[in-house]
């Protein structure tokens, strides 16, 4: 029997617990991990009405339409 887990992760939240929970998941197996970085751009565009939205957003902040700039004053 074969298993394949995908496991996305915070590479700062990765400590002996989820080692831990591996081990428990894949207990006497061999195992093989492949570490990725993962393009949350990417991700976000997998869905049709993400994908629409952000298309839109790139598209109106590059002909400069819908643009609000929040007051700047607290920050000088």
């Amino acid at each position: 029997m074969f298993m394949y887990t995908v496991y996305r992760a915070n590479a700062d939240d990765l400590d002996n617990g989820f080692l831990e929970s591996l081990k428990a998941a894949f207990k006497n197996k061999q195992v093989e991990i492949t570490v990725s970085e993962l393009d949350e751009t990417e991700y976000l565009l997998r869905s049709p009405a993400n994908r629409e939205r952000l298309l839109e957003a790139i598209e109106d902040v590059e002909r400069g339409r819908n643009i609000t700039v929040p007051d700047q004053t607290q920050f000088r």
